[in-house]
This record gives C-alpha cells, sequence and structure tokens, in this order.
C-alpha cells in the first residue's frame, strides 16, 4: 500500500493496480466522464460509478450515511486518526482478505479529505465482471445445493481470516457468469481477536443469522426462489464441511 499525503488529504493506492497520477484524479467522478471511461452507474445511497482504471474495471463509491442521522449529515464522518478513518480501514480489510484468499474485490484506492472536525471519503474497488447479487438472481431463478454450499464455505473463509461482516446479507453475495462466490461492501465490518482454533463464535453466529434473516425478508418481499428446509441448509453444509 502506498500513500499521497497533503494537509488535508490522504490516499491509499495499490500501485501494482493503478498509477500515483491516475490515484490523485480517481476519485473526481468528472474526471472519468471527461475521458471517456465510465462504464455505467449504479444507485444506493449514493451514485456508484464504474470506471475503466489502467489495469481493470472499478467501482467508485463515495461514503453516505444511511437511517435517520444521514437525512441531517449526509457523508460527514467525525475525525480522530487518518488510518481510523471508513475508507482506509475497508482498504486495508480488503487487502487482508485478498491476502486470505477470500472472493473480496481488489482494493484499488480509498481517499480521505478532512473537513475541520469532521472528514469526507472514498473508495475504489474492482468490480467483478458479469455479477449478480442473491436477490436478482432468486427472482428469477432457484439455485441448485452445490452452489449454496460454496457460498457457505466463502463465508467460512471469511470468518477463517477472523472478519466480521456485521452486514453480511444476500444483496452483499454475488454470483459471476462462472458462479464464483464474492463477497462484497466491508464499510464497517472489521478483524475480530486472533483466538486460534475456537468453537462457533458469537459474532460468527451473528453473521449468519442475519443472512438467514436476509433471505426470509425477501422470501417474503420479493417472493424469491429459496426454500429454509433444503436451501439454507445446504449453506450450512457448506460452511460447516
Amino acid at each position: 500500500m502506498k500513500t499521497l499525503t497533503s494537509h488535508k488529504q490522504v490516499i491509499w493506492f495499490d500501485d501494482a493496480l493503478i498509477s500515483e497520477s491516475l490515484a490523485e484524479q480517481a476519485f473526481d467522478p468528472d474526471f472519468w466522464h471527461k475521458h471517456n471511461k465510465v462504464l455505467g452507474s449504479a444507485q444506493g445511497r449514493g451514485t456508484t460509478w464504474f470506471v475503466q482504471t489502467e489495469q481493470l474495471p472499478a467501482a467508485l463509491r463515495h461514503y453516505r450515511r444511511g437511517g435517520l442521522f444521514g437525512k441531517i449529515v449526509k457523508d460527514h464522518y467525525w475525525f480522530t486518526q487518518w488510518h481510523n478513518t471508513r475508507s482506509c480501514e475497508e482498504f486495508q480489510l480488503l487487502q487482508h482478505l485478498v491476502k486470505a484468499g477470500v472472493n473480496v474485490p481488489k482494493p484499488i484506492a480509498a481517499r480521505a479529505v478532512k473537513r475541520t472536525v469532521c472528514y469526507q471519503a472514498d473508495i475504489l474497488t474492482q468490480k467483478i465482471e458479469g455479477a449478480e447479487d442473491l436477490v436478482g438472481i432468486l427472482q428469477s431463478r432457484s439455485l441448485p445445493h452445490d452452489i449454496y454450499q460454496r457460498i457457505g464455505q466463502q463465508i467460512r473463509k471469511l470468518h477463517q481470516a477472523n472478519v466480521n461482516h456485521t452486514d453480511l446479507n444476500i444483496h452483499n453475495i454475488l454470483l459471476d457468469n462462472d458462479n464464483k462466490v464474492w463477497i462484497i461492501d466491508f464499510d464497517k465490518c472489521h478483524i475480530e481477536p486472533d483466538l486460534g482454533e475456537t468453537n462457533f463464535s458469537v459474532w460468527q453466529k451473528s453473521n449468519l443469522d442475519r443472512l438467514l434473516r436476509s433471505f426470509q425478508k425477501e422470501l417474503g418481499k420479493r417472493h424469491i426462489n429459496w426454500v429454509q428446509s433444503t436451501d439454507w441448509v445446504a449453506l450450512e453444509t457448506g460452511y460447516h464441511q
């Protein structure tokens, strides 16, 4: 990880994936539009821009708050230290997971900009080509049990890397064209203390419980093609293998 520092801004980047000169401009959507490098966009709390970098397609996301507080303070966060900013933490967490062999987007660059006592943040990560989240997939078709087992195995690898995904839901699990399982959206997630080989931990169970509730919610809301008595059991089987 390389670092570019100025008086009120820090950029962290992987120089194997992006040049220093591009990293300095990478967080301005107008730059990508000007150079005809915008591949598309998606709407969530804000706009995620899909852009073509020097090495690979990428997703550019500006950090925005959710919930009621987010209606008042949209994108400012209390500043303590640069390494405690959400962008830096997510960048380093993704690096940790890539090294651990978990299927997550590669972190390309991240930025934090200090605004008096607060900061704003952005992150640029790999765009997973041809991928769709489980919600979209299950609205149109069911999945075989071996796919659910692969999902369980990938979550287990995540947990073996001691990463607590505090918002694990079926919007954050993707399948690409080869049915490879990817896990995304690690904002506010963190590494738990390494306690060695222990029994099933409270935080691990909490992640799986949250994922189960997500399946149940979308079953009622969008009538996804999912059967708890068989599909969830297959996922748990993959997790515990």
